[in-house]
């Protein structure tokens, strides 16, 4: 994967996630996407191609040892953030999924009232 697909692909997919917002917090260098002020991608805009997302713990162990392109989170809690490297391990549809995951982690950490959707149905297969 190209470093430019892997930030299209990613930022698509926090582009289309209710009440996700776009904000430059550190300068023109970072995209911050937040779902009601709280950060779940970080997109550093120097050419590297990498973007940081949040992950349960226990994932992005696993997630970790499954893929080469999966990393800790870069200048992050290394426990609870993951960054994805362009690389031949990432397919797109994971990548849409992990961008999802993570919006959902600090959807549902947000009071019920502002939870701009349900994070136990959003993006979940329906039975």
């Amino acid at each position: 994967m190209r470093p430019t697909h892997l930030i299209a692909l990613a930022t698509a997919r926090a582009d289309e996630l209710p009440g996700a917002e776009r904000e430059n917090p550190f300068g023109p260098e970072w995209d911050v996407y937040k779902v009601r002020g709280r950060v779940f991608l970080l997109v550093p805009l120097d050419g590297t191609g990498r973007v940081t997302l949040k992950s349960h713990p226990e994932d992005s162990v696993a997630l970790r040892e499954t893929f080469a392109d999966i990393v800790p989170g870069y200048h992050m809690n290394k426990k609870h953030w993951i960054t994805l490297l362009p690389g031949r391990s990432l397919e797109d549809d994971l990548v849409t999924e992990l961008v999802t995951e993570s919006y959902r982690l600090v959807v549902e950490k947000l009071p019920r009232a502002q939870r701009p959707v349900d994070p136990q149905l959003f993006g979940r297969p329906t039975p």
